[in-house]
């Protein structure tokens, strides 16, 4: 796609956030072209908070946007629906601080978004295009990004558990891979660290309909969607975090046990550094694929 997308009409969703556990309502709606992605806390005044990395605040166990003292946590799983489906402009609305983790991956917004379908504007995409590499580490920690004709995105994660261990997963988004491939990946957790992460205020609204949650030598609430859903639900992640950049990238973005810290300083290093990339845009290719507007659902990925 060369030129910008929104969403045809709005959809909706309930649920609670996966570490406050507070209720929440969100919204989708379209946006004109050229607005980019806007979060508003319809809770507080309709409070508008950007998602790019001017905006980023605690990245921890998710990754949340704070503007003027106004929080809003979890975005990455949206976000990273959003690129996988090549939307550029539209406004979330929220009514709590959190947004919703749905069944803990990106395909419940997938499918959502799909069905009422999305509505090709009259601005041509600008893609940021990656013209120098950028690489840094932090102990075992490694995220880099280089020059490439697309948007590539590789992962490896490394647990001691006998159902993940070393991993490595890579995508090409474009035709439909990040649908067929990442969306359906969902969070994950280990039953042994609960009590801890509640005690430190995390994950108050997780349960087995959410997250996959893995026992010291197996999984409690199975089977898998992927055999690697681990490493795939990294990249989703990933992907999302990125989405902060403000724009599509054209390049290839490797990654090791990196973490949305690490994720989200890439993004800060790029946008602070314009030697390391331009804005470009592509033409049109002909006969393009339409983004399907059909549900994406169970029929897509392997149980």
């Amino acid at each position: 796609m060369t030129y910008e997308q929104t969403i045809r009409e709005s959809v909706e969703f309930s649920g609670v956030g996966l570490h406050s556990g507070a209720p929440v309502t969100m919204r989708i709606l379209p946006a004109p072209a050229g607005s980019g992605v806007l979060f508003r806390r319809v809770d507080l005044d309709n409070f508008i908070i950007e998602a790019n990395g001017r905006n980023v605040a605690k990245v921890s166990y998710a990754t949340s946007l704070m503007k003027k003292g106004v929080l809003i946590s979890t975005t990455e799983h949206l976000l990273s629906a959003l690129v996988g489906l090549g939307l550029d402009n539209v406004i979330i609305e929220l009514d709590n601080l959190e947004l919703p983790i749905l069944d803990g991956s990106a395909l419940p917004f997938v499918d959502a978004i799909s069905k009422v379908g999305l509505r090709k504007q009259r601005r041509k995409r600008h893609y940021l295009r990656i013209i120098k590499e950028l690489e840094f580490r932090d102990g075992d920690k490694f995220i880099g990004v280089y020059p490439w004709d697309g948007f590539s995105v590789a992962y490896s994660i490394n647990f001691p558990h006998p159902l993940i261990g070393q991993e490595r997963f890579e995508v090409h988004l474009g035709d439909g891979a990040y649908l067929r491939e990442i969306a359906a990946a969902r969070t994950f957790g280990f039953l042994h660290e609960a009590a801890m992460l509640k005690n430190m205020g995390l994950i108050r609204g997780a349960s087995e309909q959410n997250a996959i949650v893995l026992t010291r030598d197996g999984v409690k609430n199975g089977p898998l969607r992927f055999a690697d859903e681990f490493v795939r639900h990294k990249v989703l992640d990933l992907i999302g975090d990125l989405a902060l950049i403000g724009h599509q990238v054209l390049g290839r973005v490797e990654a090791d046990r990196a973490g949305h810290a690490m994720h989200t300083a890439l993004v800060t290093r790029l946008l602070r550094d314009p030697s390391l990339w331009e804005m470009t845009t592509l033409d049109e290719k002909p006969n393009a694929a339409p983004v399907p507007h059909e549900s994406l659902s169970d029929s897509h990925f392997k149980l």
